[in-house]
């Protein structure tokens, strides 16, 4: 039977120094794993700094569940090194990494109390009963589960299972926290609480977490550092607003966000005083400008616009204003219109070439002046909110 009270926040005090672990920061030099003839991660290099929240973001089969495990110690390196500070910790068994794992499960044991849970860890380590009973009852005040010490796993909810869950990693003092997509057995509303909470105390502990995840949403709101990863590859690695605002490739642009993409060929790169201005030739709907890096004319290339960045308005009132400079503009049909709540999301079919775009707006700013499934309409959007895509 799942517990229905609400439990006690995190404590807000400073963490006690019984609890904390000086942070190290986390290393991979190209990293391969093979599992035969396949090859799940290939010569991944990266460096997630000490402190960092750091999210592996990308689909099923991507490569960033086994490069955790291969942190972790779970998994054997086919070659390459991973470095938790300056200790390579190839071939090290994980007791001996200095790192802590927190499983998509949880993994709690169902035969001993929430205590004993977060203790057992401590145990193992042989950890005198005295000093484990002082870390173990501070590490539970920390997480707001004193009063429930002495309950089992199934007398709690979900939420406070993951707690215990997080409490029992923490407990031991690692240097690194790893953590298997931990929120995805949470409902949403109880998902965007305990998002705040691993952030609140990834905060408070200055510790490395290193998150494995699919949600977007998610890593946005936790991440210092995401690392997009595709096929065993890591495609990208920026701050959430750089990966937000600035995907470099159409996989990161496609997995991210709602963002529309329009391949081509590069016309022209003419820099000026805010970097350079794309010209790429589009099939069907001819010249496009964005902003990018240079381009050498007839590569092949991609523009691309967020759903939000659209100006969307009727013919009339398009043709009373007439298109901006380095203002790119389409008309389209309307094909869907869908309340999410805050947003809408308008779907639109391209009239020249029948290709679907999305626009997003909050709903008040739509109800102002909604327009009909089925309307022709006009799209404009600057060159400024334009990220050009070299692959």
């Amino acid at each position: 039977m799942q517990d229905t009270q609400v439990i006690s926040s995190l404590s807000t005090g400073p963490v006690p120094d019984s609890l904390v672990a000086e942070a190290r920061g986390v290393a991979l030099r190209s990293v391969t794993k093979k599992y035969g003839p396949v090859t799940a991660v290939k010569e991944l290099t990266l460096d997630v700094p000490a402190g960092t929240y750091c999210c592996l973001l990308g689909p099923s089969g991507c490569g960033k569940t086994t490069t955790m495990r291969m942190i972790a110690g779970h998994e054997d390196v086919t070659s390459g090194d991973i470095y938790i500070g300056d200790l390579k910790i190839n071939g090290l068994p994980p007791a001996q990494r200095n790192t802590a794992m927190m499983f998509q499960n949880y993994a709690l044991f169902p035969h001993k109390t929430v205590w004993q849970n977060v203790e057992f860890g401590l145990k193992m380590r042989k950890m005198p009963e005295t000093e484990r009973r002082e870390r173990v009852g501070e590490m539970l005040e920390l997480v707001g589960l004193s009063q429930f010490a002495q309950r089992k796993p199934q007398m709690l909810s979900g939420g406070q299972q993951q707690r215990v869950a997080l409490a029992r990693a923490l407990v031991t003092r690692p240097q690194v926290l790893l953590l298997d997509e931990p929120l995805s057995a949470l409902d949403e509303s109880l998902r965007v609480k305990t998002r705040g909470e691993l952030r609140k105390l990834q905060r408070q502990f200055g510790m490395t977490f290193i998150q494995v995840t699919h949600n977007q949403d998610e890593a946005y709101s936790l991440s210092d550092q995401i690392v997009v990863m595709d096929h065993g590859r890591i495609d990208q690695v920026g701050t959430p607003q750089e990966i937000f605002s600035q995907p470099t490739s159409q996989f990161v642009a496609r997995f991210t966000g709602d963002n529309n993409i329009f391949p081509g060929q590069v016309v022209s790169a003419v820099q000026d005083t805010q970097g350079y201005l794309v010209q790429v030739e589009t099939a069907g709907l001819g010249p496009l400008l964005c902003r990018g890096e240079f381009a050498q004319p007839g590569t092949t290339a991609a523009c691309c616009v967020r759903a939000d960045r659209l100006h969307l308005q009727s013919l009339e009132a398009a043709t009373v204003s007439g298109p901006m400079p380095a203002t790119n503009r389409v008309t389209a049909r309307i094909t869907a219109i869908e309340f999410t709540g805050y947003i809408t999301r308008v779907s639109l079919a391209l009239e020249k070439t029948g290709v679907e775009v999305l626009y997003k707006a909050r709903t008040t700013d739509w109800m102002k002046d909604p327009l009909n499934e089925g309307q022709v309409v006009v799209l404009d959007w600057a060159a400024e909110d334009c990220v050009f895509l070299p692959h």
